[in-house]
């Protein structure tokens, strides 16, 4: 029946049996043929035939919108399920901001390329926000949902920070009490480009905005860490990057009853964000099932 449609389809875009014929290579009367036999399965007549040209019936056109739905409901779910039975292979480009790369997605990338062997990985460590159409990249993870409505969104991680410092630091400079006590210390700074850094606080029905200031700062969080734990000063940052150094004392939370933010309002998820191809490459959709799995396995 699908075939039949295909060619009934054809032949109302060609306008003759000729025509069709010569697009889809069947001879007219072959494709005369086909329509008689949908005709005689649907019971009714869809095309009033002259030796000029075929017009639709009333029929024909309630049948044609119909058909034009249902053929192309059809193609997508044959298309649906050749790319899940597909082996996932070819180059997946990847971009991450770098402190979340270094630290969770290349350690488990080995064992994704054993799992598929036939995928080649491209990554890119980057803080700055990589356009994935322009740069050619599959796949971009991120800080915060996508402004862009083309892309998909797969939401990976809550992304709370904490307020650490070394306890060297600490024991040479003090411990903050309020967050306001954080005028008068070294703050470790992600570099936003602005004149002046903020850091927000939240406790109940309070808000803060508190001015930091500190002698170094980067666009990425690794080098701010690796500071804080050698003593340098005060640093805020996402808790998965932190959680084992502070298992291991080697930094202490300050401030646990506040709960800090790099920006006013933001919630700071982790999203893995994609083209909008209502079909994916099976490489692609491989590595996203990846790392779900993973963090639910090990909260990456």
């Amino acid at each position: 029946m699908l075939d039949l449609i295909r060619i009934f389809i054809q032949t109302v875009d060609s306008g003759s049996f000729s025509k069709t014929g010569g697009v889809l290579n069947m001879a007219p009367s072959s494709i005369a043929r086909n329509i008689d036999n949908l005709e005689s399965e649907l019971g009714v007549t869809l095309f009033k035939r002259s030796t000029r040209k075929l017009l639709l019936t009333e029929d024909g056109q309630q049948f044609l919108s119909g058909a034009i739905k249902l053929l192309g409901e059809a193609d997508d779910l044959i298309a649906s399920m050749q790319q899940m039975n597909m082996e996932p292979e070819g180059i997946l480009r990847i971009s991450v901001f770098e402190s979340f790369g270094r630290q969770r997605i290349s350690p488990i990338l080995p064992e994704f390329l054993q799992r598929y062997p036939k995928v080649k990985v491209e990554i890119n460590l980057d803080n700055q926000l990589v356009d994935l159409n322009r740069e050619n990249i599959d796949i971009g993870i991120r800080i915060g949902r996508p402004s862009d409505s083309c892309l998909h969104a797969r939401m990976l991680l809550t992304n709370h920070t904490l307020l650490c410092a070394s306890p060297d630091y600490l024991a040479k400079n003090g411990t903050p009490n309020k967050p306001e006590d954080l005028i008068n210390h070294n703050c470790l700074l992600l570099d936003t480009d602005r004149q002046r850094t903020y850091w927000y606080f939240h406790k109940n029905k309070q808000n803060l905005k508190i001015p930091v200031r500190g002698n170094l700062s980067s666009k990425g969080g690794t080098p701010l860490l690796e500071a804080a734990v050698y003593g340098g000063g005060i640093v805020q940052m996402s808790s998965w990057m932190m959680t084992n150094l502070i298992k291991e004392g080697k930094i202490i939370v300050c401030l646990p009853d506040w709960q800090p933010s790099l920006h006013e309002g933001s919630s700071g998820e982790i999203y893995a964000v994609y083209h909008g191809s209502k079909y994916p490459k099976p490489a692609l959709r491989a590595f996203i099932d990846f790392l779900i799995e993973k963090i639910k396995d090990n909260n990456l």
